[in-house]
């Protein structure tokens, strides 16, 4: 059981009202800040539908949601069992508020704190942390913390955004339902604490990192246009690995939930990309510069920014007594006994690459007996955060190295490796910085590490560190990297020496040639370095993430929402206001009054599913056609994009049934009509060009096929690699657009499609010759119904709808435009699938042969 109150997962997921009781209403109880608590008792169902009317107000409140608050804790000494709060200067979270620089801005922070709190004192911490920080406390039971953080993230998501399969269960552990099963209860739980706080209207919710990626969909769920957030701050794995995970397609409808989503580097996004298109069947699209996914009516923003240090804090800090005095001692450790340092700071985990870059210090040693004697380097090694076998295993292969590297090459007052596991101040990791020729960072794997850019800026140091150092005021800094190519800060910084960490010949030899480089050049490496970390600071990337998520927000309150899915896979359906579901007993209520009807339909996803393999219409379907079609009052059209041959077999047994094949170049009014042209016979000698082309593209695209029509060529991708199948269509389109420019044809896209077809041929072709037909045999229809499913379709809503004004429907006629889906459309109506598209047919069917009886 995951805890007492969610011990079912499918109710948990579902977004259902929690009951965990008066840890629920806690705060409830104590918050006196107006404008804070939102009334949460009014609501306490999900919300299923928006409305339109809300309006967007301008950001001027931002609710922070991480796993950590930005606090530290601790009791007080004088045994009163009491708490001393104050803010943790070294958090991310922080720094972020401090970067705006805006006091208008309300931040308010939603976490949980790193010391437990017995239940008797949440209340009273509560509101002390609420009064005196603006921060909102999440309580979990120490055995939910557990399985959550420890299981979950840090034995199953970190490893494997890590690139560490679970071959075996020493290597991060087998995916366990229960652990998921925490990790649920725990972001739902954070839903609730924000529940208490947020007005939705008005406020932005920024959610911080891959603990809380279920979160998007619960606060989606409770409020359709909540303008949220996400920031992944680990590596995101390539498909390959990401689609191993059991629970893929849950956490990535999660995060599509949000209304933008950020990552450290393009790789990351790309693989986040590619997984949506992988297994979610999504695409996206670049506009104006912004990357965008279009999700069920909702574009999805990507952003890609590295975050950047606070300059204002570490500059504080290189201005303290302590470094100054910290500084000194290292000096008179190492420069004064002709020592170079080198520096590398890294958390114990088996992803820092620590024993790696030992490694790379003992074959410099070898290689290079000069150097021995003379370079130092200090390992600064911060405890681990998470907890396990794996943490052991690096911490004894680390003391080993260190050990074997000491007794080899050492000597009486010299020991080419100093390792420091004990927990440094901050101070005093930056005096190491001011000190070190060049810092190494060798992480095999890593989000965005920030040792780079506070080793940059305390080289540059200021005027009484410079004199420290024996540096003149004006004279140029000088720094040196050398960094691994798979960590998150190694694309921005350029003018470090990137390193594959697996190499150790490779990091040995950049060793050498950072120590060996001539003085200029270190100068211009650090030169270009510091302009971009002085830039591109924390406030840069906090402003730059919250102008984004203001303009991906801009539009909400012009649409309207509607929730569909259940548990994880619930979604939000973001539409034009007057698009609604097309009611049954409204339309054949309209099909009794009226007695001129046209009506169009789509075959392929419409009336068929695209899904099945056997594509020819079921004998329900053409009994459905039939009894339409025997009607007086009715024409009824099938417009396919199929050969006209292929539903003209499908169809035989349909005498009156008009056909429209090949988006409309072909069509007759019955079955014993002669096929006819809606634009003039077509010059297909444009096919030998064409052919050729789709030809290699085919070749060389696995899965791929060409549809040669009588008047269209058609290459289909839908069995190839989506990625590369995507790619190739991108090229083929450019390439044909090329070859074909002077010929009468148009080169479109579609869903897995690339088409050549004649110019000015579309299904609203067809619309317009039916309408003309009726008109001119003075039937103007007084009844329109047109129903399709995807691009090709719209070109018939849109000649329906433009007629309504026109004289060739019958005055204050019915109009009834419908597309299979919720989704963007020009069609004012929709069903959900063809099975309901089906249910109406027959419906209509019904009553036409109830009257034909008559």
């Amino acid at each position: 059981m995951v805890s007492r109150s969610y011990s079912n997962l499918l109710e948990l997921a579902s977004g259902e009202s929690p009951s965990f009781g008066r840890m629920s209403r806690r705060i409830a109880r104590i918050m006196t800040v107006a404008g804070i608590m939102s009334d949460i008792d009014d609501d306490p169902s999900e919300s299923v539908c928006s409305d339109p009317s809300s309006s967007s107000m301008p950001m001027d409140r931002i609710i922070i949601v991480a796993n950590q608050l930005p606090i530290r804790a601790q009791r007080k000494s004088d045994g009163s069992k009491s708490w001393i709060f104050s803010w943790d200067e070294n958090s991310l979270l922080l720094q972020l508020r401090d970067g705006l620089g805006d006091d208008e801005i309300e931040v308010i922070y939603v976490g949980c704190l790193k010391e437990e709190v017995h239940p008797n004192e949440q209340d009273e911490v509560s509101q002390i942390l609420l009064e005196t920080f603006k921060c909102v406390p999440t309580f979990l039971p120490p055995d939910l913390f557990s399985r959550y953080y420890h299981g979950f993230c840090k034995q199953q998501l970190w490893p494997l955004f890590h690139y560490m399969l679970p071959l075996s269960p020493d290597l991060g552990g087998r995916f366990n339902r229960s652990l998921w099963q925490a990790y649920v209860s725990v972001n739902k739980i954070f839903a609730d604490r924000i529940m208490e706080v947020i007005n939705p209207e008005d406020d932005f919710v920024w959610v911080h990192d891959y603990h809380l990626m279920a979160l998007p969909t619960f606060l989606r769920k409770r409020f359709n246009k909540v303008k949220l957030g996400f920031f992944l701050h680990s590596p995101f794995p390539s498909s390959e690995i990401y689609k191993t995970l059991p629970i893929r397609e849950e956490l990535l409808r999660a995060l599509l939930n949000s209304d933008l989503i950020g990552f450290h580097t393009f790789d990351y996004a790309r693989h986040f990309l590619s997984c949506c298109s992988r297994m979610l069947g999504l695409t996206y699209e670049s506009k104006r510069g912004y990357m965008g996914i279009e999700y069920c009516g909702r574009t999805v923003s990507i952003k890609i920014l590295p975050v950047g240090i606070h300059m204002g804090q570490l500059q504080s800090v290189l201005s303290l007594p302590e470094t100054e005095a910290k500084v000194k001692e290292l000096i008179k450790q190492f420069r004064d006994q002709d020592r170079i340092l080198l520096l590398g700071v890294d958390d114990m985990d088996i992803f820092k690459g620590i024993s790696l870059k030992l490694l790379a210090m003992e074959q410099l040693l070898m290689q290079h007996p000069e150097w021995q004697g003379k370079i130092v380097l200090v390992q600064i090694a911060n405890p681990a955060r998470g907890k396990g076998k794996d943490v052991k295993e690096v911490q004894a292969e680390t003391n080993a190295a260190v050990k074997r590297i000491n007794k080899t090459f050492g000597k009486p007052g010299y020991d080419p490796v100093v390792l420091i596991d004990a927990p440094l101040k901050f101070y005093e990791k930056v005096a190491y910085y001011v000190v070190a020729e060049c810092c190494l960072v060798t992480a095999v794997r890593d989000g965005m590490n920030l040792i780079p850019y506070e080793y940059i800026i305390s080289r540059q140091g200021n005027d009484r560190l410079n004199k420290l150092l024996g540096q003149e005021p004006s004279a140029p800094k000088k720094s040196m990297l050398v960094i691994s190519e798979f960590i998150g800060c190694s694309p921005s910084l350029s003018g470090a020496i990137r390193v594959n960490p697996w190499n150790i010949e490779s990091v040995a030899d950049a060793m050498d040639f950072a120590l060996e480089m001539a003085e200029p050049e270190k100068q211009l490496r650090h030169e270009k370095h510091y302009r971009y970390v002085s830039t591109h600071d924390v406030g840069y990337w906090a402003r730059s993430f919250l102008q984004d998520l203001e303009r991906t927000c801009r539009d909400h309150s012009k649409r309207r929402c509607w929730g569909i899915g259940f548990g994880l896979s619930f979604r939000v359906v973001a539409l034009d206001p007057n698009f609604k579901k097309l009611s049954l007993e409204r339309i054949v209520s309209a099909y009794k009054r009226t007695t001129t009807r046209a009506i169009l339909l789509d075959y392929d996803g419409t009336l068929m599913p695209q899904a099945s393999i056997d594509k020819s219409p079921s004998s329900k379907s053409i009994d459905i056609i039939n009894s339409l079609c025997r009607d007086k009052n009715n024409m009824v059209f099938l417009v396919s994009a199929r050969r006209r041959n292929t539903v003209a077999e499908w169809f035989s047994e349909c005498e009156k049934l008009g056909l429209a094949a090949e988006h409309g170049y072909f069509l007759r009014l019955t079955r014993d009509a002669e096929w006819e042209t809606c634009v003039p016979v077509a010059d297909i000698t444009w096919k030998q060009i064409a052919e050729p082309v789709m030809q290699l593209y085919t070749e060389t695209t696995d899965g791929s096929t060409i549809e040669d029509k009588e008047t269209s060529l058609v290459w289909c991708y839908e069995d190839a690699d989506p990625d590369f199948g995507s790619c190739q269509a991108k090229e083929l389109l450019d390439h044909l657009e090329s070859v074909l420019a002077n010929e009468p044809v148009t080169v479109k896209s579609g869903q897995s499609i690339v088409e050549v077809k004649p110019q000015g041929v579309s299904k609203g072709l067809v619309a317009k010759h039916l309408l003309s037909i009726m008109q001119e045999n003075e039937t103007s229809p007084d009844f329109v119904l047109c129903i399709g499913d995807d691009r090709s379709d719209e070109d018939m809503f849109e000649v329906i709808i433009t007629s309504m004004a026109g004289p060739s429907l019958a005055q204050n006629a019915e109009v009834f435009a419908c597309t299979v889906g919720r989704k963007p459309s020009k069609a004012k109506y929709y069903l959900d699938d063809t099975a309901e598209i089906v249910r109406l047919m027959q419906g209509l069917a019904s009553v036409s042969e109830q009257t034909v009886t008559v």
